[in-house]
């Protein structure tokens, strides 16, 4: 079940949050933990494995923070035991089917060809960094461990960012856990913020990404250099407002249970460098890879070459927490080299030039994407000499003119993207006070995406799949 499904708006919602609104505030952490977890039982119906293995993380995290604070001397075991239970859960399920399979085709000799079905529980690279990131602020003493079962399980467990994040760390929202006020601004502003997210989600991203899909169907090879930077175009807003858009849900759902959620966009395709642009997207998972990998590392604190050696651990771990796969490792790369670059060759001379600067990211963002979006690397040097033809066969496919179909069916999605990617609407939202205008807005959109999702013009989150 998703957030921008007809049976989690006009079910699961009306259900939850009635009986959520009705009981007394004390109950409410209990009725959190029931509905979280029949959300996630919901999506696990045919893999009840990954129901068990999700309950078993909360119940060892909590354990395991206990134990740090009841046995000092042993806090270190109990850490690594932790962290360990998570890497090879993680590992196994995300990792495993891959390096085997890559191990065994350097074996000389042998012909074994593994028919693993493993399927990647979902939410576990989002849960399993949320209970490192107890456990490890347990042990650095920056928050006492949580007492009480049932709040640190609300706390893993919430549905609205179970999932696919936002990250959250306990720290966040600890004050929130035992008793929260909620106002019915908080509950409409809420509900506002999950339309808006659900229309950027269902009315934009799904519909631009169907020209992604289609240079796909077509094949690299088939078609012309301008069809190619269309097509990547279009999967660079897909990927932003898909995950954009389930961001502002899973923070408008928080702000109606009466947590704040932390920001995870900040209008990144105004960045002026790669740098700039990774402090910007999905920030809880880079602040996360900063202070629990980069920091402990010893960040930039021990001269130059230390400094280039911790980001390229946490770029490479970057890529591989997105995926298993050559591509996500070369995409690691490639944004920790283009980084370093930024960083001691010509960072400060984009800042300097603004128009240069975004001119820089307009060209770099799509190429990026498209390691990232492609995950066989020959595919990916056909495409990339597609992009480039004066490496290839030249710009022209057999059908000459074959971007101004797509062009034609497109460009108002287009239109909307660049738009959409600039402060520019969500500043003409907040300048409008009539509540009766702001209701008769995100009913149209609520509208629109019902009928979208009624007619089955709906695609699952991008991200639910890293």
């Amino acid at each position: 079940m998703v957030f921008s499904s007809l049976p989690f708006i006009y079910i699961f919602m009306p259900i939850f949050f009635g009986i959520y609104y009705a009981v007394p505030p004390k109950g409410r952490n209990i009725i959190l933990l029931l509905g979280s977890l029949c959300f996630y039982a919901i999506g696990t119906l045919t893999t009840p494995v990954h129901f068990l293995i999700f309950v078993l993380s909360m119940v060892i995290d909590y354990t395991g923070g206990m134990l740090i604070e009841r046995f000092p001397q042993h806090r270190k075991w109990f850490l690594w035991s932790v962290i360990a239970f998570h890497m090879v859960c993680l590992g196994f399920f995300k990792y495993f089917k891959f390096v085997s399979t890559e191990v065994l085709s350097l074996l000389p000799g042998v012909q074994i060809h593994l028919n693993l079905k493993i399927i990647l529980p979902i939410g576990i690279s989002f849960y399993t960094f949320q209970g490192i990131s107890y456990i490890v602020d347990v042990y650095r003493g920056t928050v006492k461990p949580e007492k009480s079962l049932l709040r640190f399980c609300v706390y893993l467990s919430m549905f609205e960012q179970l999932i696919a994040g936002p990250i959250v760390t306990y720290s966040q929202i600890q004050n929130e856990l035992p008793d929260r006020k909620i106002t019915k601004k908080m509950v409409f502003e809420g509900f506002g913020c999950f339309v808006f997210g659900m229309g950027l989600k269902v009315l934009l991203a799904n519909p631009i990404g169907k020209l992604w899909m289609d240079v796909n169907t077509i094949g690299f090879e088939s078609i012309s250099t301008p069809l190619a930077w269309m097509g990547i175009l279009a999967y660079s807003f897909q990927i932003y407002f898909d995950f954009f858009g389930y961001s502002l849900m899973a923070i408008g759902l928080g702000e109606m249970l009466g947590f704040h959620l932390p920001t995870n966009f900040d209008f990144p395709y105004l960045s002026r460098s790669m740098t700039e642009f990774w402090r910007r997207w999905h920030i809880t998972l880079g602040n996360w890879f900063r202070e629990y990998v980069y920091i402990p590392l010893g960040g930039n604190r021990s001269g130059t070459a230390r400094t280039v050696f911790n980001l390229l651990a946490v770029w490479l771990l970057t890529g591989i927490w997105h995926g298993a796969g050559y591509s996500f490792l070369l995409w690691g790369l490639i944004l920790f080299l283009v980084v370093v670059l930024e960083k001691y060759v010509y960072g400060k001379f984009l800042n300097r030039f603004p128009i240069l600067g975004h001119t820089y990211m307009i060209l770099l963002i799509p190429l990026t994407w498209a390691i990232f979006a492609i995950d066989q690397v020959g595919q990916l040097g056909v495409f990339y000499t597609r992009l480039f033809p004066f490496f290839g066969q030249g710009p022209w496919s057999v059908f000459r003119y074959d971007y101004l179909k797509y062009l034609n069916l497109y460009y108002p999605f287009f239109i909307a993207g660049i738009l959409f990617s600039t402060r520019l609407p969500y500043r003409l939202l907040q300048r409008i006070h009539s509540k009766t205008l702001l209701w008769m807005i995100r009913i149209v959109i609520l509208a629109s995406c019902t009928y979208c999702m009624y007619r089955g013009l709906n695609d699952p989150f991008l991200y639910f799949r890293f």
